[in-house]
């Protein structure tokens, strides 16, 4: 691994602890009435900052530019996981207290088996962009920003969805409704009126008109964006400290299964299906398997506490990936190596 990655990857451990060192200090404050400075600051994220790197990158999204063979090797397989993930989380059905011990609304327990599923989003950017770039040169890397450019807009929209769904499940249970019509009516309306799916259809619109961003409003949303990925490293951090010792312990079973998940079943699916289904070989394939391979990202954090449930897991597991990465990155590139001379 190259040092350019390994320095990216203390760089984020560097953001995480300082924003554990901000928690443990309380320089933000202490909770007030259940809610914690980190929640505020998670609630920015989800309502202002994250939106406006989603509209941005679907604005300036151009479908014709696209790898579309490549794109379908990687998201089939992912989504595909993503679907078994959601579905097995369902069987298993959501706990009845969070970590901490407080009991889980019919809400939170309702959009838990999403916020699990919201496990295989890749930390594509933060980790993604410098290995791409130092293992696989100029062109490895294009294919990678290909697959970053319309890897939140697929994955996080699917997650929306899903959880949405269960939400007017749960509130039709709950009132006693039992139309099928009223819950779907429910769920369009708050998967599209939503902090993720909304800034996507806009900009989806924008990019059909022909039009570019004028350079005020540009910059703005470019400005905006920028900030995501730090803020959302800092909130690990605090939501860590804010999380009772025992409770980021009782978190530490759950992160390594889901972490070995996504460090391990999914690369592997995505390997298979991409060799084995789609024909990939070479640079396209190498690109796709390590973009499966990256740790989970910190937007799965943001997920989580829009829906209040999963926090403590999703924090740990984003934590443990990345330090496990370390040692399961070497293997995949040694893998794909040994695939790249026989194939």
């Amino acid at each position: 691994m190259s040092w350019a990655v390994v320095s990216k990857l203390l760089a984020i451990f560097c953001t995480v602890v300082l924003g554990w060192a901000g928690g443990r200090l309380r320089w933000l404050g202490e909770p007030v009435g259940g809610t914690d400075p980190a929640r505020i600051l998670s609630q920015a994220a989800f309502y202002l900052f994250a939106p406006a790197l989603l509209f941005r990158t679907t604005a300036r999204l151009d479908p014709s530019t696209l790898p579309w063979s490549t794109l379908l090797a990687f998201f089939g397989p992912v989504l595909a996981l993503t679907a078994g993930l959601y579905l097995w989380q369902h069987r298993r059905g959501a706990p009845a207290q969070a970590l901490d011990g407080t009991a889980l609304s019919p809400a939170q327990q309702a959009a838990w088996p999403a916020c699990v599923a919201v496990t295989v989003f890749g930390n594509s950017l933060q980790v993604g962009v410098p290995m791409a770039g130092a293992v696989f040169g100029e062109a490895g890397l294009g294919i990678h920003i290909a697959l970053v450019s319309v890897h939140a807009l697929v994955l996080l929209t699917t997650l929306t969805v899903m959880a949405e769904v269960d939400l007017a499940r749960a509130q039709a249970r709950q009132q006693g409704r039992a139309s099928i019509w009223a819950a779907a009516r429910t769920t369009a309306r708050n998967a599209i009126i939503h902090p993720v799916v909304l800034p996507v259809v806009a900009g989806m619109v924008w990019q059909a008109t022909g039009w570019p961003l004028p350079g005020p409003i540009d910059e703005t949303l470019q400005l905006l964006g920028t900030a995501v990925a730090p803020l959302c490293l800092v909130l690990i951090g605090m939501t860590l400290a804010y999380t009772p010792g025992r409770a980021v312990r009782a978190a530490l079973g759950a992160a390594l299964r889901l972490s070995a998940f996504k460090l391990l079943l999914m690369p592997a699916l995505v390997l298979a299906a991409a060799w084995g289904v789609f024909g990939l070989r070479g640079l396209a394939l190498q690109v796709v398997v390590l973009m499966a391979a990256l740790p989970t990202g910190s937007n799965t954090l943001i997920f989580a506490q829009r829906y209040r449930c999963h926090e403590g897991e999703a924090s740990a597991t984003i934590v443990l990936s990345t330090l496990l990465f370390a040692l399961t990155a070497p293997a995949w590139l040694l893998l794909l190596d040994a695939l790249g001379r026989t194939g």
